[in-house]
């Protein structure tokens, strides 16, 4: 089946409605309760309590004139906190001037509609501002699918990214074994929902072990671990271990699976720079000559096992992994370097 990145439209949204007037609370409930699910409050304080605590909450129907903390007090205080500041909000009130129109929009309301209101222009109104927070949440995951989080935030708020250089890293390759053999036999449609699989599941298990996926170039994978860590070990432990899981994913997989695949993976450690790369179709990526070093270790490698360099092994426990010396392996580019394979004790 084909990744949908997530983006299953959600079943019913979650509505909070917000006014002092029992009646209205009643009314708008009445009108709403039926396409979506709804949530009321009777003043801003308990709204912002509300929103801050229930995070399936989708949009607020905010009243303005309200004991306690009136609705544009609410809607700056949910505005500010960098949770809430994605809901969207419209005012429903009686108030009509232009003046308090203008200060709702200048505040962060995203509508504003006066009372007496017209119950299918308020459907229609609501309708559309869940629509387009829906666009703005398949977007943000899709960003999320190609860039790690600060680099969003600084995208955001700079409109740029500084390349930074992270001097604790680790980074994997990992190619499938006779992938253009296998490719061949399969259709495409078959051969990208296999990719989608096993590298889907690739991404939870480094994901889960606080890595990051870099790419994916046809058939291979690229990770890292340590971007934006202090830790000058644990980058390596937790790589190391996803290999291993990784493997373990596909000799289960293969259990069952009338298509049976085999990978190598090489690992390697050390400084490495990240950057956003291009403009029109930018992705974020690691470089340096220890990224290459890493892609030169998994062409070395055997199937189904895990290499990595003396400069990994070193921040690796040996109570943790056993460690079996290869010898000393000629990478294009680097000379002579010593290799090691990495697996995990036998299980008593």
């Amino acid at each position: 089946m084909a990744n949908n990145f997530g983006l299953t439209k959600v079943d019913k949204h979650t509505i909070l409605v917000v006014d002092d007037s029992v009646e209205n609370l009643q009314l708008l409930s009445a009108l709403l309760r039926d396409d979506y699910k709804i949530k009321v409050a009777k003043n801003g304080k308990k709204a912002i309590e509300l929103v801050q605590k229930d995070p399936a909450i989708d949009l607020v129907l905010m009243d303005v004139m309200m004991p306690e903390m009136d609705g544009y007090t609410a809607c700056q205080i949910l505005k500010s906190d960098e949770v809430t500041a994605q809901v969207p909000i419209i005012f429903l009130t009686a108030l009509n001037e232009a003046s308090d129109e203008t200060k709702g929009f200048d505040i962060g309301g995203a509508d504003f509609i006066s009372k007496p209101f017209n119950a299918q222009v308020v459907k229609a109104r609501i309708r559309t501002h869940l629509d387009l927070q829906e666009e703005r949440k398949k977007a943000d995951r899709l960003l999320r699918y190609l860039l790690p989080n600060t680099v969003i935030q600084e995208l955001k708020t700079n409109g740029s990214y500084t390349p930074v250089i992270h001097q604790h890293t680790s980074i994997m390759f990992c190619d499938l074994v006779d992938f253009t053999t296998k490719a061949a036999q399969l259709e495409p449609t078959e051969l990208v929902n296999e990719l989608t699989e096993l590298f889907s599941s690739f991404d939870e298990i480094v994901t889960g072990l606080g890595g990051l996926r870099i790419k994916t170039l046809g058939d291979g994978y690229m990770a890292a671990s340590g971007l934006g860590r202090t830790s000058e070990s644990d980058h390596a432990v937790s790589l190391v271990s996803a290999a291993l899981d990784m493997i373990d994913h596909l000799k289960h997989k293969n259990r069952s699976s009338p298509i049976s695949w085999e990978c190598r993976i090489g690992i390697h450690s050390g400084p490495v720079i990240s950057g956003v790369v291009g403009n029109a179709r930018c992705q974020f990526d690691v470089m340096g000559d220890n990224v290459n070093i890493a892609s030169r270790v998994e062409n070395h490698g055997h199937p189904m096992k895990v290499t990595v360099t003396e400069a990994t092994a070193s921040l690796l426990s040996s109570t943790e992994f056993l460690l079996k010396p290869l010898g000393v392996a000629d990478l294009k580019g680097r000379g002579k370097m010593n290799l090691i394979e990495v697996s995990r004790p036998e299980q008593p």
